[in-house]
């Protein structure tokens, strides 16, 4: 009896041992593979540092304005002139709109006659019938 119990505790140890070593690997394994990823988003990250200083001085005016000094003929590119900004004065208002209540006065017209509308529909859904 004792022996049994032994051994099945020993092979307990042992099924134990196992899985704690390869949870311990595949842990490791992933640790490695979070580490991989962080340095590739740095590296990352640092290139569109890199591009966004670029596309900064590429768009400085003192940049742009020899290249349009250049091709004035072909882009005939003119200073903004204050005439072309709308001001709020000349935005349209917006319409005042009326409600429709004719279809209303049908429905509290059928309501006094004793008609509900709405009550075939109930009907039909009660019976299954799909609209």
């Amino acid at each position: 009896m004792i022996k049994t119990l032994n051994v099945i505790l020993v092979c307990t140890c042992v099924a134990g041992l196992v899985g704690t070593y390869a949870l311990k690997f595949q842990v490791e394994d992933t640790a490695t593979q979070k580490a991989g990823l962080e340095r590739k988003i740095e590296r990352q990250q640092a290139s569109l540092s890199l591009l966004n200083a670029e596309w900064a001085y590429l768009n400085q005016p003192t940049h742009v304005a020899p290249i349009i000094a250049r091709h004035q003929e072909v882009l005939q590119l003119q200073p903004i002139k204050p005439t072309q900004f709308a001001s709020i004065e000349s935005l349209p208002m917006r319409p005042v709109l009326q409600p429709d209540t004719s279809a209303l006065d049908a429905l509290f017209e059928s309501l006094d006659a004793g008609i509900d509308p709405i009550e075939k529909l109930i009907q039909a859904s009660e019976d299954g019938i799909a609209f």
